[in-house]
């Protein structure tokens, strides 16, 4: 009678979180070494073979050295970068807010405005001081990138620019844009 098959045991990169052979293909292997060299030395040997020569090498630099280092020679640091999952690189948000007039049932338009957190505006307060400067509903909802926007009834574009300098002196007006056929135009 044959036996039954076991199930194969798999290490996982307590760094990356893949199976400890793909870690090479993860975001960022330089991270893992460390964790492979100690933990899974016979999957990658010839990291444990460059670990060793480097230790050799600074050991060598260390004889040679008179033990004073100079300061121009130590390495700058490396700008931090937040990665996100996959290796991708976030970009900061630029401050700058974006008007946007959306037609809907061919007379009917609602205009949005998009980046007025990003100076610290609140914008269930500004959605309420827009609704009551214009005469109209004013609401914040998410936008299709998950991030909140006022909507706002009816074309206001053409004094909304002077209305959000007037009432937040923090947004320049050479941070505000309009979004035209699909292009990012400056309101100035």
């Amino acid at each position: 009678m044959a036996e039954k098959p076991q199930p194969v045991r798999v290490l996982y990169c307590a760094v990356c979180s893949l199976p400890a052979e793909y870690c090479e293909f993860g975001p960022d292997l330089e991270k893992c070494k460390p964790w492979l060299i100690e933990n899974a030395p016979d999957l990658y040997p010839d990291l444990a073979e460059e670990l060793n020569s480097k230790e050799a090498d600074k050991v060598g630099e260390q004889l040679q050295s008179t033990g004073i280092s100079s300061p121009a020679s130590s390495a700058p640091k490396a700008e931090e970068v937040k990665r996100l999952p996959g290796g991708k690189i976030k970009k900061k948000d630029k401050k700058e807010v974006v008007i946007e007039k959306v037609v809907r049932n061919k007379r009917k338009c609602i205009t949005t405005v998009k980046g007025l957190e990003l100076f610290g505006v609140k914008l269930s307060d500004a959605s309420k001081k827009l609704g009551k400067k214009f005469a109209t509903g004013a609401s914040v909802v998410k936008g299709p990138t998950e991030k909140e926007q006022i909507d706002v009834q009816g074309d206001i574009s053409y004094d909304i620019v002077e209305f959000i300098t007037d009432t937040w002196p923090d947004v320049p007006e050479t941070a505000i844009f309009f979004i035209e056929d699909g292009k990012k135009v400056p309101a100035v």
